[in-house]
Protein backbone atom coordinates (compact mmCIF):
# COMPACT_ATOMS: atom_id res chain seq x y z
CA UNK A 1 0.00 0.00 0.00
CA UNK A 2 1.38 3.36 -0.83
CA UNK A 3 2.45 5.38 2.20
CA UNK A 4 3.12 8.51 0.22
CA UNK A 5 0.25 10.38 1.86
CA UNK A 6 0.67 11.11 5.57
CA UNK A 7 -1.87 9.79 8.03
CA UNK A 8 -2.96 13.23 9.18
CA UNK A 9 -5.77 14.97 7.37
CA UNK A 10 -3.64 18.05 6.91
CA UNK A 11 -1.62 16.19 4.29
CA UNK A 12 -4.54 15.21 2.09
CA UNK A 13 -4.77 16.82 -1.33
CA UNK A 14 -5.80 20.46 -1.20
CA UNK A 15 -9.36 21.43 -2.05
CA UNK A 16 -9.86 21.94 -5.77
CA UNK A 17 -10.34 25.32 -7.30
CA UNK A 18 -13.21 26.10 -9.63
CA UNK A 19 -12.94 24.04 -12.82
CA UNK A 20 -11.06 25.19 -15.84
CA UNK A 21 -13.08 25.18 -19.02
CA UNK A 22 -10.01 25.07 -21.30
CA UNK A 23 -11.33 27.53 -23.89
CA UNK A 24 -14.07 30.09 -23.63
CA UNK A 25 -17.32 29.23 -25.37
CA UNK A 26 -19.54 31.90 -23.87
CA UNK A 27 -21.03 31.51 -20.41
CA UNK A 28 -24.52 30.96 -21.80
CA UNK A 29 -23.40 27.61 -23.27
CA UNK A 30 -22.10 26.13 -20.02
CA UNK A 31 -23.77 25.06 -16.79
CA UNK A 32 -23.02 27.40 -13.92
CA UNK A 33 -19.73 26.82 -12.11
CA UNK A 34 -20.08 24.40 -9.20
CA UNK A 35 -20.17 26.10 -5.81
CA UNK A 36 -18.82 23.05 -3.93
CA UNK A 37 -15.77 20.88 -4.66
CA UNK A 38 -16.45 18.02 -7.07
CA UNK A 39 -14.58 15.56 -4.82
CA UNK A 40 -16.09 15.39 -1.36
CA UNK A 41 -12.95 13.87 0.21
CA UNK A 42 -14.93 12.04 2.85
CA UNK A 43 -12.74 11.72 5.94
CA UNK A 44 -11.42 8.35 7.01
CA UNK A 45 -13.25 8.58 10.32
CA UNK A 46 -16.50 9.14 8.43
CA UNK A 47 -16.32 5.86 6.53
CA UNK A 48 -18.91 3.25 7.52
CA UNK A 49 -17.56 1.12 10.36
CA UNK A 50 -18.69 -2.01 8.52
CA UNK A 51 -16.56 -1.13 5.49
CA UNK A 52 -13.47 -0.48 7.61
CA UNK A 53 -14.02 -3.77 9.45
CA UNK A 54 -14.41 -5.64 6.16
CA UNK A 55 -11.11 -4.27 4.85
CA UNK A 56 -9.35 -5.24 8.08
CA UNK A 57 -10.79 -8.75 7.95
CA UNK A 58 -9.49 -9.06 4.39
CA UNK A 59 -5.95 -8.45 5.65
CA UNK A 60 -5.77 -4.94 4.23
CA UNK A 61 -4.75 -1.72 5.97
CA UNK A 62 -7.88 0.48 5.83
CA UNK A 63 -6.06 3.72 6.60
CA UNK A 64 -3.25 2.97 4.16
CA UNK A 65 -5.79 2.04 1.50
CA UNK A 66 -7.69 5.27 2.16
CA UNK A 67 -4.49 7.23 1.54
CA UNK A 68 -3.82 5.17 -1.59
CA UNK A 69 -7.27 6.10 -2.92
CA UNK A 70 -6.70 9.75 -2.04
CA UNK A 71 -3.44 9.78 -4.02
CA UNK A 72 -5.10 8.09 -6.98
CA UNK A 73 -7.87 10.69 -7.04
CA UNK A 74 -5.42 13.58 -6.62
CA UNK A 75 -3.62 12.25 -9.69
CA UNK A 76 -6.80 11.81 -11.73
CA UNK A 77 -8.68 14.99 -10.78
CA UNK A 78 -6.25 17.63 -9.48
CA UNK A 79 -8.86 20.38 -9.86
CA UNK A 80 -12.06 19.18 -11.53
CA UNK A 81 -13.48 16.91 -14.20
CA UNK A 82 -13.77 19.61 -16.83
CA UNK A 83 -15.91 17.48 -19.16
CA UNK A 84 -18.51 16.59 -16.54
CA UNK A 85 -18.53 20.14 -15.18
CA UNK A 86 -19.38 21.43 -18.66
CA UNK A 87 -22.02 18.85 -19.55
CA UNK A 88 -23.78 17.77 -16.36
CA UNK A 89 -25.71 20.05 -13.99
CA UNK A 90 -24.37 19.85 -10.46
CA UNK A 91 -27.83 18.98 -9.15
CA UNK A 92 -28.35 15.98 -11.45
CA UNK A 93 -28.70 12.69 -9.60
CA UNK A 94 -28.27 9.25 -11.11
CA UNK A 95 -27.73 5.54 -10.62
CA UNK A 96 -24.94 3.49 -12.21
CA UNK A 97 -24.13 -0.20 -12.34
CA UNK A 98 -20.63 -1.67 -12.49
CA UNK A 99 -21.08 -4.72 -14.71
CA UNK A 100 -18.72 -7.54 -15.68
CA UNK A 101 -18.04 -7.76 -19.41
CA UNK A 102 -16.62 -11.29 -19.13
CA UNK A 103 -16.68 -14.33 -16.85
CA UNK A 104 -14.19 -14.45 -14.02
CA UNK A 105 -13.53 -14.14 -10.29
CA UNK A 106 -14.18 -10.89 -8.49
CA UNK A 107 -11.86 -9.00 -6.12
CA UNK A 108 -11.80 -5.37 -5.00
CA UNK A 109 -15.48 -4.54 -4.59
CA UNK A 110 -14.90 -3.02 -1.14
CA UNK A 111 -12.03 -0.96 -2.54
CA UNK A 112 -14.30 0.34 -5.31
CA UNK A 113 -16.89 1.25 -2.68
CA UNK A 114 -14.23 3.21 -0.79
CA UNK A 115 -13.45 5.19 -3.95
CA UNK A 116 -17.09 6.17 -4.43
CA UNK A 117 -17.49 7.12 -0.78
CA UNK A 118 -14.34 9.25 -0.87
CA UNK A 119 -15.48 11.11 -3.99
CA UNK A 120 -19.23 11.43 -3.40
CA UNK A 121 -19.31 11.59 0.38
CA UNK A 122 -21.78 10.26 2.90
CA UNK A 123 -24.75 10.81 0.58
CA UNK A 124 -23.66 8.08 -1.85
CA UNK A 125 -25.69 4.89 -1.87
CA UNK A 126 -23.77 1.69 -2.59
CA UNK A 127 -25.04 -1.84 -3.10
CA UNK A 128 -22.67 -4.78 -3.55
CA UNK A 129 -24.62 -7.88 -4.55
CA UNK A 130 -21.42 -9.85 -5.25
CA UNK A 131 -18.74 -10.67 -2.69
CA UNK A 132 -15.02 -10.87 -3.41
CA UNK A 133 -13.94 -14.36 -4.39
CA UNK A 134 -17.18 -15.04 -6.25
CA UNK A 135 -17.09 -16.53 -9.75
CA UNK A 136 -19.33 -14.47 -12.03
CA UNK A 137 -20.61 -14.64 -15.58
CA UNK A 138 -20.58 -11.91 -18.19
CA UNK A 139 -23.26 -9.30 -17.47
CA UNK A 140 -23.21 -9.64 -13.67
CA UNK A 141 -23.77 -6.44 -11.67
CA UNK A 142 -20.93 -6.15 -9.16
CA UNK A 143 -21.86 -2.79 -7.61
CA UNK A 144 -24.65 -0.28 -7.91
CA UNK A 145 -23.96 3.31 -6.90
CA UNK A 146 -26.29 6.29 -6.67
CA UNK A 147 -25.61 9.97 -6.14
CA UNK A 148 -24.70 13.14 -8.06
CA UNK A 149 -23.82 12.12 -11.62
CA UNK A 150 -20.79 14.41 -11.83
CA UNK A 151 -19.20 12.72 -8.85
CA UNK A 152 -20.12 9.22 -9.95
CA UNK A 153 -18.27 9.84 -13.21
CA UNK A 154 -15.27 11.31 -11.40
CA UNK A 155 -15.01 8.16 -9.27
CA UNK A 156 -15.61 5.78 -12.19
CA UNK A 157 -12.12 5.29 -13.61
CA UNK A 158 -10.29 5.08 -10.29
CA UNK A 159 -12.83 2.58 -8.94
CA UNK A 160 -12.54 0.51 -12.12
CA UNK A 161 -8.74 0.64 -12.07
CA UNK A 162 -8.74 -1.04 -8.66
CA UNK A 163 -11.60 -3.42 -9.41
CA UNK A 164 -10.40 -4.53 -12.86
CA UNK A 165 -6.80 -5.18 -11.86
CA UNK A 166 -7.62 -7.03 -8.67
CA UNK A 167 -10.34 -9.09 -10.36
CA UNK A 168 -7.88 -9.89 -13.15
CA UNK A 169 -5.42 -11.30 -10.61
CA UNK A 170 -8.17 -13.27 -8.88
CA UNK A 171 -9.38 -14.63 -12.22
CA UNK A 172 -5.92 -15.72 -13.35
CA UNK A 173 -5.27 -17.32 -9.96
CA UNK A 174 -8.56 -19.23 -10.14
CA UNK A 175 -7.50 -20.61 -13.54
CA UNK A 176 -4.34 -22.01 -11.95
CA UNK A 177 -6.33 -23.52 -9.09
CA UNK A 178 -8.56 -25.23 -11.64
CA UNK A 179 -5.55 -26.45 -13.64
CA UNK A 180 -4.03 -28.03 -10.54
CA UNK A 181 -7.25 -29.93 -9.95
CA UNK A 182 -7.22 -32.30 -6.99
CA UNK A 183 -3.47 -32.83 -7.04
CA UNK A 184 -2.84 -31.37 -3.61
CA UNK A 185 -0.41 -28.79 -5.02
CA UNK A 186 -1.29 -25.15 -4.41
CA UNK A 187 -0.44 -22.10 -6.47
CA UNK A 188 1.57 -19.44 -4.66
CA UNK A 189 2.45 -15.85 -5.53
CA UNK A 190 5.78 -13.99 -5.31
CA UNK A 191 7.06 -10.50 -4.50
CA UNK A 192 6.79 -9.53 -8.18
CA UNK A 193 4.03 -7.06 -7.44
CA UNK A 194 3.20 -3.51 -8.52
CA UNK A 195 5.01 -1.08 -6.17
CA UNK A 196 2.55 0.16 -3.57
CA UNK A 197 -0.02 -2.51 -4.46
CA UNK A 198 1.45 -5.59 -2.74
CA UNK A 199 -1.17 -6.03 -0.04
CA UNK A 200 -3.96 -5.51 -2.54
CA UNK A 201 -2.51 -7.87 -5.14
CA UNK A 202 -1.78 -10.60 -2.61
CA UNK A 203 -5.34 -10.21 -1.33
CA UNK A 204 -6.59 -10.73 -4.89
CA UNK A 205 -4.52 -13.93 -5.13
CA UNK A 206 -6.30 -15.21 -2.02
CA UNK A 207 -9.66 -14.28 -3.55
CA UNK A 208 -8.78 -16.53 -6.50
CA UNK A 209 -7.93 -19.45 -4.22
CA UNK A 210 -4.15 -19.04 -4.23
CA UNK A 211 -1.66 -18.93 -1.36
CA UNK A 212 0.57 -16.01 -0.43
CA UNK A 213 4.33 -16.37 -0.18
CA UNK A 214 6.25 -13.86 1.95
CA UNK A 215 4.95 -10.30 1.92
CA UNK A 216 8.37 -8.71 2.36
CA UNK A 217 12.07 -9.38 2.72
CA UNK A 218 11.61 -9.20 6.50
CA UNK A 219 8.99 -11.95 6.83
CA UNK A 220 11.01 -14.95 5.71
CA UNK A 221 14.48 -15.81 4.48
CA UNK A 222 14.71 -17.06 0.90
CA UNK A 223 18.25 -18.13 0.04
CA UNK A 224 18.81 -17.72 -3.69
CA UNK A 225 21.76 -18.24 -6.02
CA UNK A 226 23.39 -14.88 -5.28
CA UNK A 227 23.25 -15.55 -1.53
CA UNK A 228 24.78 -18.96 -2.14
CA UNK A 229 27.57 -17.44 -4.22
CA UNK A 230 28.30 -14.74 -1.64
CA UNK A 231 28.26 -17.19 1.29
CA UNK A 232 30.43 -19.78 -0.42
CA UNK A 233 27.88 -22.55 -0.76
CA UNK A 234 24.25 -23.45 -0.25
CA UNK A 235 24.75 -25.10 3.15
CA UNK A 236 27.00 -22.25 4.31
CA UNK A 237 24.27 -19.75 3.38
CA UNK A 238 21.62 -21.79 5.18
CA UNK A 239 23.76 -22.08 8.32
CA UNK A 240 24.50 -18.33 8.25
CA UNK A 241 20.81 -17.44 8.29
CA UNK A 242 20.11 -20.01 11.01
CA UNK A 243 22.82 -18.60 13.23
CA UNK A 244 21.95 -14.96 12.60
CA UNK A 245 18.36 -15.44 13.71
CA UNK A 246 18.72 -18.30 16.18
CA UNK A 247 17.10 -16.31 18.99
CA UNK A 248 14.20 -14.96 16.99
CA UNK A 249 10.70 -15.67 18.33
CA UNK A 250 8.76 -16.98 16.55
CA UNK A 251 11.47 -18.74 14.54
CA UNK A 252 12.33 -17.19 11.19
CA UNK A 253 11.08 -19.35 8.30
CA UNK A 254 13.93 -20.23 5.93
CA UNK A 255 13.44 -21.42 2.36
CA UNK A 256 16.40 -22.54 0.25
CA UNK A 257 16.46 -22.39 -3.55
CA UNK A 258 18.25 -25.28 -5.27
CA UNK A 259 18.84 -25.91 -8.96
CA UNK A 260 20.12 -29.48 -8.77
CA UNK A 261 19.36 -32.73 -7.00
CA UNK A 262 22.82 -32.59 -5.46
CA UNK A 263 22.06 -29.26 -3.81
CA UNK A 264 18.74 -30.65 -2.63
CA UNK A 265 20.42 -33.55 -0.91
CA UNK A 266 22.87 -31.16 0.79
CA UNK A 267 20.23 -28.83 2.22
CA UNK A 268 17.97 -31.68 3.32
CA UNK A 269 20.88 -33.22 5.22
CA UNK A 270 21.50 -29.80 6.77
CA UNK A 271 17.92 -29.75 8.08
CA UNK A 272 16.13 -27.43 5.64
CA UNK A 273 12.35 -27.64 5.92
CA UNK A 274 11.40 -25.50 2.91
CA UNK A 275 13.01 -25.92 -0.50
CA UNK A 276 12.40 -24.13 -3.79
CA UNK A 277 13.13 -26.25 -6.89
CA UNK A 278 14.35 -23.75 -9.46
CA UNK A 279 13.86 -24.44 -13.18
CA UNK A 280 13.62 -28.20 -12.83
CA UNK A 281 11.78 -30.33 -15.37
CA UNK A 282 9.03 -32.70 -14.15
CA UNK A 283 11.31 -35.75 -14.11
CA UNK A 284 13.76 -33.92 -11.84
CA UNK A 285 10.92 -32.73 -9.61
CA UNK A 286 9.62 -36.27 -9.31
CA UNK A 287 13.06 -37.48 -8.23
CA UNK A 288 13.30 -34.53 -5.82
CA UNK A 289 10.04 -35.60 -4.20
CA UNK A 290 11.42 -39.14 -3.83
CA UNK A 291 14.68 -37.93 -2.27
CA UNK A 292 12.84 -35.55 0.01
CA UNK A 293 10.68 -38.32 1.49
CA UNK A 294 8.45 -35.81 3.26
CA UNK A 295 11.23 -34.00 5.11
CA UNK A 296 10.57 -30.54 3.62
CA UNK A 297 7.87 -28.73 1.70
CA UNK A 298 8.83 -28.46 -1.97
CA UNK A 299 7.92 -25.57 -4.25
CA UNK A 300 8.37 -25.64 -8.02
CA UNK A 301 9.45 -22.39 -9.68
CA UNK A 302 10.58 -21.07 -13.03
CA UNK A 303 8.88 -20.93 -16.43
CA UNK A 304 5.68 -22.64 -15.33
CA UNK A 305 2.55 -22.26 -17.46
CA UNK A 306 -1.08 -23.30 -17.28
CA UNK A 307 -0.36 -25.86 -19.96
CA UNK A 308 2.30 -27.57 -17.81
CA UNK A 309 0.56 -27.07 -14.45
CA UNK A 310 -1.03 -30.52 -14.25
CA UNK A 311 2.22 -32.31 -15.14
CA UNK A 312 4.15 -30.34 -12.51
CA UNK A 313 1.50 -30.93 -9.85
CA UNK A 314 1.54 -34.66 -10.61
CA UNK A 315 5.19 -34.85 -9.50
CA UNK A 316 4.08 -34.44 -5.88
CA UNK A 317 5.40 -30.94 -5.12
CA UNK A 318 3.52 -28.97 -2.48
CA UNK A 319 3.49 -25.53 -4.11
CA UNK A 320 3.84 -23.98 -7.53
CA UNK A 321 5.28 -20.44 -7.61
CA UNK A 322 3.77 -18.20 -10.28
CA UNK A 323 5.09 -14.65 -10.45
CA UNK A 324 2.85 -13.95 -13.43
CA UNK A 325 -0.18 -13.91 -11.13
CA UNK A 326 0.76 -10.34 -10.26
CA UNK A 327 3.40 -9.15 -12.72
CA UNK A 328 1.65 -10.16 -15.96
CA UNK A 329 -2.00 -10.43 -15.09
CA UNK A 330 -4.87 -9.83 -17.49
CA UNK A 331 -7.13 -6.93 -16.59
CA UNK A 332 -10.68 -8.09 -15.92
CA UNK A 333 -13.22 -6.22 -18.04
CA UNK A 334 -15.75 -4.25 -16.01
CA UNK A 335 -17.74 -1.25 -17.21
CA UNK A 336 -19.88 1.35 -15.48
CA UNK A 337 -23.28 1.89 -17.06
CA UNK A 338 -25.28 4.97 -16.08
CA UNK A 339 -28.97 4.16 -16.05
CA UNK A 340 -30.75 6.34 -18.58
CA UNK A 341 -33.82 6.82 -16.40
CA UNK A 342 -31.74 7.84 -13.40
CA UNK A 343 -33.36 5.26 -11.15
Amino acid sequence: MSDGAERGTSERPSEPTTPSDGAERGTSERPSEPTTPSVARLGFDDLPAALVAELQKAGLDPRGLYDHVALALAEDVPTDDVTSAATIPGSQEGVADLVSREAGTVAGTAVAELVFRYVVGSEVRVERPVHDGTAVQRGTTLLTVAGPVRQLLIAERTALNFLCRLSGIATDTARWVTALGGSGARVRDTRKTTPGWRRLEKYAVRCGGGVNHRASLSDQALIKDNHVLAAGGVVAAYRAVQEAYADRTPPLPIQVEVDSLEQLAEVLDAGATQVLLDNMVPDQMREAVRLNAGRATLEASGGLTLETAAAVAATGVDYIAVGALTHSTNVFDVGMDLRPDGA
